[in-house]
């Protein structure tokens, strides 16, 4: 079962300002497909809680940048 959360949900709980997680977030370390989702081929975004979870703590304790691909996959630069 997935935790479904909105722009505004996922700021209270990472503590990131909305417009922070759309413009410098998403799509660079937030992925469609993986960390959020886009229900009914729609405008709005839905957050996957349990996938930002996993990859916030993991994205932190790791020194080399991480890049992420285009098969939701991550370079080690």
């Amino acid at each position: 079962m997935q935790t479904y959360l909105t722009t505004e949900e996922l700021a209270t709980r990472i503590h990131y300002d909305v417009r922070t997680i759309r413009d410098r977030l998403k799509d660079s370390v937030l992925l469609e497909g993986i960390h959020y989702i886009r229900p009914f081929g729609g405008r709005k975004l839905l957050f996957l809680w349990e996938a930002i979870e996993r990859d916030i703590g993991q994205a932190s304790t790791s020194r080399a940048p991480l890049i992420p691909m285009a098969n939701g996959g991550l370079a080690h630069g």
